[in-house]
């Protein structure tokens, strides 16, 4: 029988040994296995952080924990040059020795993750292992089991709510020495994850954007706030070099101001939560907002009747990017792309550079969904 508490005012569940005993044969029959805080292969910076996990459920290769870590996030609504800025330093890195940590949101995290898939990559679940989110993320999620490491610290049949992705947050920068944000509009998840990293005394690394595209909008705003600048994998190894040979330093108080205003922060207390099988509410499924994205009023279609045009023009953004980067991550047929830029070319909307390089033109009446 399940045995009750009381702490901090409220009732908690002791799990009965039965079903400690059910739960652990179901994760051995699912192929992953527990680690348990105080255990030789749990994660040592992990230990390090502040109230950290008791317990893991992993699926994958463990030996990944001893190796160095660095955690690469940002917008699921990701510009083409911040999709190929993501895939090149997680490379880079990888051939470091560094692993990369993400969270298998759509852009900047699975790029990120399918660029160090050869090398090394932890993808760490807002729900249970057996609760892939997003859903199109499936046989990605099974690559990298297969290749890198899953990791969560919910029970296998958890279904992720609004309150889990922070959660997250906090176990994809404590993995790392140090976080990178790509891209994340002001009110972003990945501002989250870059004020845990700071808060458990990680380094936190932004990439500069432009100031007329508002999926660079959060990152400039780190960089006013002290995050450490990154053009390349360089700066992020020089950075990290005295880390790697002094050890981790006490945890910071880096961008304490940071509110989100949208979604509650983890709180212990939730650890503690005694409901009935979560349910997803509609609206805090996502872990960060839709970031505002350049959109032409005849592009402005539907997301789930996407055709190649949005899909371009989604891609595109003040920066300039390389025909053949957008041609790969659109994965439109070469002869559509080059109608498309024609047509978006004739429209003034887009501006060629030199290098076969495109932009999109920044106008007021361009600018949103």
């Amino acid at each position: 029988m399940p045995h009750l508490a009381k702490q901090g005012g409220r009732t908690i569940r002791v799990a009965a040994r039965e079903d400690c005993e059910r739960e652990m044969e179901a994760i051995q029959k699912f192929g992953a296995r527990l680690l348990c805080l105080g255990e030789d292969d749990y994660p040592k910076s992990l230990r390090a952080i502040d109230a950290p996990p008791p317990v893991l459920c992993v699926l994958g290769n463990v030996s990944l924990f001893a190796r160095p870590a660095v955690s690469i996030v940002g917008s699921r609504n990701a510009s083409a040059a911040g999709l190929a800025f993501t895939e090149r330093v997680a490379a880079e890195l990888g051939a470091q020795d560094v692993v990369i940590i993400s969270g298998l949101a759509r852009g900047i995290d699975a790029r990120a993750h399918r660029a160090s898939l050869n090398t090394g990559t932890v993808a760490v679940l807002a729900g249970g292992l057996d609760r892939i989110y997003p859903n199109e993320h499936e046989d990605l999620a099974r690559a990298i089991s297969e290749r890198g490491c899953l990791v969560s610290e919910m029970p296998l049949g958890w279904e992720p709510r609004g309150r889990d992705f922070p959660r997250r947050n906090r176990l994809v920068s404590g993995l790392a020495l140090g976080t990178l944000v790509v891209e994340a509009a002001r009110r972003s998840g990945s501002l989250i994850t870059a004020r845990f990293a700071g808060e458990q005394g990680r380094e936190v690394f932004a990439v500069p954007g432009s100031p007329l595209d508002p999926r660079a909008e959060g990152t400039n705003d780190l960089l006013r706030e002290g995050a450490i600048i990154c053009t390349t994998s360089s700066d992020i190894l020089e950075a990290l070099a005295p880390i790697l040979r002094d050890g981790l330093p006490e945890p910071g108080t880096l961008f304490e101001t940071f509110n989100d205003p949208v979604e509650p922060l983890w709180d212990e207390l939730d650890l503690l939560d005694t409901s009935p099988t979560p349910v997803t509410l509609a609206g805090h499924e996502m872990d960060e907002p839709e970031p505002v994205a350049f959109i032409s009023p005849v592009a402005r279609v539907a997301h789930a009747d996407m055709d190649w045009r949005a899909r371009i023009v989604d891609l595109l953004g003040p920066s300039p990017v390389s025909v053949d980067d957008l041609a790969r991550l659109s994965e439109a047929p070469l002869a559509q792309l080059r109608v498309t830029l024609f047509e978006l070319e004739l429209e003034g909307l887009i501006e060629r550079h030199g290098g076969a390089l495109v932009s999109l033109i920044t106008r007021p009446d361009h600018s949103a969904r």
